[in-house]
């Protein structure tokens, strides 16, 4: 078998092993926030008059419901974020409303038409075909696309403290030349980097899960030879993103990052990074419970080494 056979026979039991991060959740589910929503357009609606007044006494009121003044302007929650701190200095609506009332919602209606669209949609009848549009070209689901992220990274530092490992979390590390790299996680610290982790979980596909590769190839670019570059990647997204997949596993194949793992694998990097940490001098002794076991996927080789460097794993 030839080596490119084998790195593509790797690269596909590791797709094999790639799991849901976020549970499905019916659009029409309850939750807080949707729940907060309806309230809030149900107050709108039940306002006598659609005026700068009469909004503005709704602001006062429900400073935490302005969001739905965004929505129905059709601001996502992050563009209403990024046009408050250019129009008023915070990211935080409920903080603008409070300060000045009146100030936020002249400036949603001169900026946003405000009045004239809650003058136009509160009392309309929707269709299905209407709610189903509305779902098809809404970002509703976007709030979700942090949580399968999120749920490696608490993996990852779960297993870091339970080694006893000293650590800083989202930053850049130090590499060569002064040089920096993206990390979620570094050990012991990012400006004295000896371990340097990227968390990247997604269930949804797009651009992000190319930046996502590009991050760990600027890990494995910066990085010392005595610097280990980790990487614990999950979830369905990268089944329809195998190009960028493969550009990250041939990082692994030619040994320019040190591991890469599905959440299946985390007992395997476990191990590695508890070998990392006893060759840096940072822990002792054999790994409990787990010494002896075997990674399911590519085992972690040796980089290329520089004179003036320290060695790295080769389990």
């Amino acid at each position: 078998m030839s080596s490119s056979d084998a790195g593509t026979g790797a690269m596909q039991a590791y797709l094999g092993r790639l799991r849901r991060l976020t549970s499905h959740v019916a659009v029409d589910d309850a939750s807080e926030q949707a729940d907060a929503i309806v309230a809030a357009g149900s107050s709108l609606a039940a306002l006598d008059e659609v005026s700068l007044d009469a909004v503005t006494r709704w602001v006062r009121s429900r400073p935490a419901d302005v969001y739905a003044l965004g929505l129905t302007v059709g601001l996502s929650q992050e563009k209403l974020k990024n046009l408050l701190r250019v129009a008023f200095g915070t990211t935080s609506w409920v903080k603008a409303a409070t300060r000045d009332p009146q100030a936020l919602v002249e400036w949603l209606d001169d900026e946003l038409g405000l009045l004239a669209a809650l003058e136009a949609q509160r009392h309309r009848v929707y269709t299905f075909g209407d709610v189903l549009a509305a779902r098809g070209t809404s970002r509703q689901t976007a709030s979700r696309a942090g949580v399968a992220g999120k749920l490696i990274e608490d993996a990852v530092e779960q297993i870091v403290r339970d080694l006893g490992l000293p650590y800083e979390m989202r930053g850049r590390f130090v590499g060569r030349n002064g040089d920096t790299g993206p990390a979620d996680l570094a050990v012991p610290g990012f400006e004295d980097a000896l371990i340097a982790v990227a968390c990247k979980g997604f269930d949804s596909t797009g651009s992000k899960l190319t930046a996502a590769v590009t991050e760990v190839m600027d890990m494995a670019n910066v990085s010392f030879a005595h610097q280990y570059v980790l990487a614990v990647v999950d979830g369905i997204g990268w089944l329809s993103r195998q190009g960028d997949f493969r550009r990250m596993h041939a990082l692994l194949e030619s040994h320019r990052i040190d591991g890469l793992y599905a959440l299946a694998d985390l007992d395997a990097f476990r191990a590695d990074l508890h070998a990392a940490a006893v060759r840096h001098g940072l822990l002792e002794g054999a790994l409990p419970d787990v010494a002896a076991q075997v990674a399911p996927g590519e085992p972690v080789v040796a980089r290329a080494e520089t004179p003036d460097a320290q060695l790295h794993l080769d389990l």
